[in-house]
């Protein structure tokens, strides 16, 4: 029998705020509706490795869930109607989806935002060499990775190579189980005394990544690099390419393996990529479910986040500004700027990117009463920045006030959390980008273990939350 609480208990209880587990807080039924939402999420992780792939998997779904082309409705001259789908691609690596609601656009939008590029090596534009009898390819990383992560590892490549004559070449290799697979090499402990004195950030350079591709050499004595010409010819008749054809070619190294269950409970998603698909496919998801709206609902997917977000396909483009000026020109026979400025001064959105959880290895990295834990559902992030705040966003206590309302009210698990101590780091979302087009915009994802790691890790139950939060947030008025 639960022994009677105290006075100062109770008043404890009602006065306090602490995060709670969300596996305690849901039911059985909620728990198996997770996993069953997470198996989708895995295949999705396995279809999507790059920003290219992701764009390609938008579109598919967007078709086939009724959303049409922004592109068509401009051209058949339609105008905006109470659930009309619109959708947008934008340079194959970026996109909107857009669910009409029955509200003026001068009411504002309401926007859940993520990115769809992840931490990753790319090759050179002239990656092809050879030396000691073995073929090789060239690179450079791309985001902030820890170079040492990233050696001796399973790598898949995918991406495209575009010829002179326009014709565009998609490659993906190292995927399926009867693939080839590819690998960067690292040092033996027998002979790595000098490497392991050296900082971790030092025992594995940029130069040194550079990729295991083969080591058979051609049958002919008088050519000089027998293994890269077999190289190129297997190339050649595979894809019917030439060596120049690297220059004009966007190929990344990726993780080879798939997406997998963690946990003898099966709770967690172990995966690459996770930072910021996570968010980017569950705000994916909450879009294409929507049935009817009040406010105009959008999900704005962008390129180059991991870089800096500029770029025509980043969130610094006027890729947003764009579409929605296009909806205000759908919206009415005349366009005004001043629907538009009006419609976005009075926008909201979600900035969807993950949060660092609490890791028990590192916690000295942490501030434990402001950080975010991994299975206590959504994260709310108030600012990004670095230290002093420099080079983020600062969200306004009456919008959060306004979103604990509504994730409290929808029974929304949530915590609030700060990306590391004050003096340790940091780090920028798209949210100061959105946040300068007059929008009003907080963070907003899930917490992440082993973040721009290979393998990165997310609890089943934030996962599902998460796209719950961002479903909710887009019908809200």
């Amino acid at each position: 029998m639960e022994e009677n609480k105290t006075q100062g208990q109770v008043l404890f209880e009602s006065l306090s705020f602490t995060a709670k587990n969300a596996w305690e807080k849901s039911s059985e039924d909620e728990k198996n509706k997770a996993f069953e939402f997470c198996e989708g999420y895995k295949s999705f992780l396995d279809k999507a490795k790059t920003e290219r792939e992701f764009a390609e998997e938008v579109e598919k779904l967007a078709l086939q869930n009724g959303f049409i082309a922004l592109d068509k409705v401009i051209k058949d001259r339609k105008k905006l109607h109470k659930g009309m789908k619109i959708y947008h691609i934008n340079r194959k690596k970026s996109a909107v989806l857009c669910v009409v609601g029955s509200k003026g656009l001068e009411e504002g939008i309401k926007m859940v935002g993520a990115h769809i590029d992840s931490p990753r090596i790319d090759l050179k534009q002239n990656p092809l060499y050879e030396d000691t009898g073995l073929a090789l390819l060239k690179t450079h990383y791309y985001g902030g990775i820890k170079k040492y992560q990233w050696v001796t590892t399973p790598m898949a490549l995918h991406g495209v190579i575009v010829k002179q004559s326009g014709e565009t070449v998609k490659v993906v290799l190292g995927e399926n189980e009867d693939d080839m697979v590819f690998t960067i090499t690292d040092l033996l402990p027998h002979l790595a005394v000098e490497q392991m004195q050296k900082k971790m950030s030092e025992g594995i350079t940029g130069e040194a990544l550079n990729l295991l591709f083969g080591s058979i050499p051609y049958n002919d004595e008088k050519v000089k690099e027998k293994v890269k010409l077999n190289i190129l010819k297997i190339l050649n008749e595979k894809y019917g390419i030439v060596e120049e054809d690297f220059s004009s070619a966007e190929l990344e190294i990726v993780p080879a393996f798939k997406a997998r269950d963690v946990g003898l409970d099966r709770s967690l998603v172990g995966a690459y990529g996770q930072d910021d698909r996570v968010c980017a496919y569950t705000a994916l998801k909450a879009i294409l479910d929507l049935k009817e709206v009040e406010h105009t609902a959008l999900c704005v997917l962008t390129d180059k986040e991991e870089i800096g977000s500029m770029g025509n396909t980043g969130a610094e483009s006027v890729l947003l500004e764009n579409f929605v000026a296009n909806l205000c020109s759908l919206s009415s026979d005349t366009y005004s700027d001043i629907l538009l400025r009006n419609c976005l001064s009075r926008s909201k959105m979600l900035s969807a990117d993950v949060n660092a959880g609490v890791d028990p290895n590192y916690e000295g990295v942490q501030d434990k009463k402001n950080a975010s834990y991994i299975g206590k559902g959504l994260v709310l992030q108030k600012y990004t920045g670095s230290r002093g705040k420099a080079g983020g966003s600062d969200a306004n206590p009456e919008f959060i006030a306004e979103l604990r309302k509504l994730f409290n009210e929808k029974n929304i698990p949530w915590q609030t959390g700060e990306l590391g101590k004050v003096d340790l780091g940091g780090g920028g979302t798209i949210a100061q980008y959105v946040a300068n087009l007059g929008v009003e915009v907080i963070d907003c994802g899930v917490a992440l273990l082993s973040m721009h790691s290979p393998f990165e890790i997310t609890s089943k139950m934030d996962v599902y939350i998460i796209y719950k939060a961002y479903t909710e947030f887009m019908k809200s008025r």
